[in-house]
């Protein structure tokens, strides 16, 4: 655990580092423990070469708009497979794990023709249309998981005091797998603010980018200049960690209460 706490906390600090060097600069000879003097004005400098705030404004819109619609299809599908039974139930699960097999890289093509054919390609939440689909085939297994283990005899209870599926989902099952949906939306939210190849393959006009697309626009900048780039990387990922770390105290929150 200390070696992966490591491995992830070493090139955050590398990136702070290098982003408070002094532009048009030679980099430093090894590891820089603090720059000397430390160029702070890096990050004020940064929106003179993205427009930073458009970029994140554009970032939040697909999170705020892809995270519930994930969590809610998802954990619908998941309770679709549990509700099932028999053959249906083993076809379901086959079709999602098959699903999850499929290369990211097999669907960006039909993606693009299919959202270009709908009139729905280039806008800023066009991303978020994937979540739609579920995003991916894992988060629909995580809610089958928790769902099995919520005991049949309540649910069915539910649906004996007539209750239907919708209702037994939205005010039995789903309360029950608090912890299960904490972790979706986690994950999906941090997919969300990171993704990378699906905006480049669906969004073509600047303005509609995400802040992950246009923090790539600033690695063809000239290699003198990296400490503004790598300012801008710290300013990119700043949210997505404070997030993080407000998704995970909840979590464990939520399953300490369950």
């Amino acid at each position: 655990m200390i070696v992966l706490s490591v491995l992830f906390l070493a090139p955050l600090v590398v990136m702070v580092l290098g982003s408070l060097q002094r532009p048009l600069q030679p980099p430093p000879n090894g590891l820089d423990l603090w720059p000397d003097p430390a160029e702070w004005g890096n990050y004020a400098v940064v929106p003179r070469f993205m427009p930073l705030g458009r970029l994140l404004l554009n970032s939040v819109l697909l999170v705020v708009v892809a995270v519930p619609v994930t969590v809610v299809v998802t954990s619908m599908a998941g309770f679709a497979i549990v509700h099932a039974r028999g053959a249906l139930r083993r076809w379901l699960l086959g079709v999602s794990v098959f699903m999850l097999l499929v290369p990211a890289a097999a669907l960006w093509v039909p993606r693009v023709v299919l959202l270009r054919g709908l009139g729905l390609a280039d806008t800023p939440v066009t991303v978020a249309l994937l979540a739609l689909a579920g995003t991916t085939p894992f988060y629909v297994l995580l809610f089958a998981l928790a769902y099995s283990r919520i005991p049949a005899a309540l649910l069915e209870a539910a649906a004996l005091e007539g209750l239907s599926p919708l209702a037994v989902w939205r005010r039995i099952a789903l309360p029950l797998v608090r912890p299960a949906a904490v972790a979706v939306a986690a994950l999906s939210g941090l997919y969300y603010w990171s993704t990378f190849m699906d905006p480049l393959t669906l969004v073509s006009s600047p303005g509609n980018w995400p802040v992950a697309l246009g923090l790539r626009s600033l690695s063809e900048m000239e290699a003198a200049l990296y400490p503004i780039y790598l300012a801008a990387a710290v300013l990119v990922t700043a949210p997505a960690l404070l997030a993080f770390a407000v998704a995970q105290r909840s979590f464990f929150s939520t399953v300490e209460r369950s």
